[in-house]
């Protein structure tokens, strides 16, 4: 599982600098539920082979009990909870403030692992920057400068090395046949992924899971349909309350996104009765990003009238555009209507995304794809595309081979795109293509 970072201090420390930094992105995902005035902000991080995901919060006010800055308090408390690592980071040049001594208390009454750091610290010795900051209790101080990236590296290094150790990974030990496909249902609350549940599961079925109250645990839950294997991945705290699974609508954005990257296929879940939100359209796209094999399910389909449904497949195509590889089912979770196809679409969906796809076939596709439409001349160079072969699965990814292939256009890899798919029957998974151009043996060396 990913270990999750989060961010944590008093405002204008330095939090967002270095979230932009771990994540060398200023995009996030933001959990936009109603009431929530300042957001947590969530992210991807990798520091070489290690990918970690990172929470920014607003400015904490442990202490306050109204307006924005509770509403505030509230979304860094949450995130505290969801975190493997706490990073506390204060401000080196302003000094120890009583501000930071009030949210070293929370933090240690949080229970959870807290790395201190000091920001800002630029040009000053370490000596001086972290004496008055050992008051805090919290060990030796890490100095960095989020803004020039001095000590980032070794700080995320440290913290990933804590973070790993505080997890257990029973689940990454089961044999793997065992599993069969890993699906993650995921969505807004309230779009119906507890019906889904029980009924991909069955109502009768009592689940047993690794630690009641461990929040942040991710649970695989095995079960059988129509003869073949699935692990159900589930982050949402089920409890063993008979029929009922009200703890799946809890909503957590790391709970999400660990569940996408752990999944081979995902089931996005969308509410039929509710327009396409932002949130829907930021969550299909870190699916997208992730690489996995994906299946759009639009559930409480049952009822509604026929204008109604030409208005949200109309909204659909408009919104959800970039999902046009993955499978899209109109279901009724409560009545199990379109399960059945809908967990087609899944095992077809993971058979795109683990297929082996042979060199010799891949060129061939290639080649007819060039015959029917050559790429364009960029100046007097038009790119010569050789052979292509398969450079990795879950996604699928078609590496290209070929001269002057950087004067290739989105136009045309979109284009290959589409040709690969309609070749190979790539329904249900993104697919990557990766040009490579070979050197020009008659280009002069220095």
């Amino acid at each position: 599982m990913k270990p999750v970072i989060a961010l944590v201090g008093r405002p204008n420390v330095g939090k967002s600098t270095l979230f932009n930094r771990l994540t060398r992105s200023r995009d996030a995902l933001v959990a936009d539920l109603p009431g929530l005035t300042r957001d947590r902000h969530y992210g991807e991080g990798r520091i070489g082979e290690r990918p970690f995901l990172v929470i920014d919060t607003g400015g904490f006010e442990p202490v306050a009990k109204e307006g924005i800055m509770h509403e505030m308090a509230k979304q860094t408390k949450q995130a505290v909870a969801e975190a493997d690592i706490v990073v506390f980071i204060v401000d080196g040049r302003q000094g120890l403030t009583p501000h930071d001594k009030t949210i070293t208390d929370f933090l240690r009454r949080s229970g959870r692992p807290v790395m201190l750091v000091v920001n800002k610290s630029e040009g000053m010795k370490y000596t001086s920057v972290t004496a008055e900051f050992y008051e805090l209790g919290l060990g030796d101080p890490y100095v960095i400068s989020a803004a020039h990236g001095d000590g980032v590296m070794d700080l995320v290094d440290e913290a990933l090395d804590l973070a790993f150790a505080q997890q257990t990974t029973p689940q990454e030990m089961l044999d793997e046949q065992d599993r069969g496909i890993r699906i993650a249902i995921v969505g807004r609350p309230n779009v119906g992924k507890s019906t889904l549940v029980n009924t991909l599961l069955g109502e009768e079925r009592v689940i047993a899971f690794d630690m009641p109250g461990t929040t942040r645990d991710s649970i695989e839950i095995p079960f059988e349909r129509d003869g073949r294997r699935y692990s159900l991945i589930d982050t949402a705290g089920i409890r063993k309350r008979g029929k009922v699974f009200e703890a799946i609508e809890k909503f957590s954005v790391v709970k999400t996104l660990q569940s996408i990257s752990e999944a081979n296929v995902v089931i996005l879940l969308l509410d039929a009765q509710q327009d396409i939100s932002e949130q829907d359209a930021h969550i299909a796209g870190f699916i997208l990003e992730s690489g996995r094999a994906l299946v759009v399910g639009v559930n409480k389909w049952d009822g509604l009238t026929s204008d109604r449904r030409d208005e949200i497949k109309m909204d659909l195509d408009r919104k959800l555009s970039f999902l046009s590889f993955a499978k899209f089912h109109f279901v009724s979770a409560l009545k199990s209507t379109g399960i059945a196809q809908m967990m087609k679409s899944v095992d077809a969906a993971y058979a795109a995304a683990t297929a082996n796809l042979p060199t010799p076939k891949l060129t061939r596709a290639l080649l007819e794809a060039v015959e029917h439409q050559q790429p364009r001349r960029k100046g007097s160079i038009r790119p010569k595309l050789r052979y292509a072969h398969q450079g990795g699965q879950n996604p699928p990814v078609i590496v290209i081979h070929g001269n002057a292939l950087d004067a290739i256009d989105a136009n045309y890899k979109r284009y290959l795109e589409k040709h690969f798919r309609e070749t190979f029957s790539l329904v249900g998974t993104p697919l990557r293509i990766e040009l490579r151009s070979g050197k020009n043996p008659f280009a002069k060396s220095d």
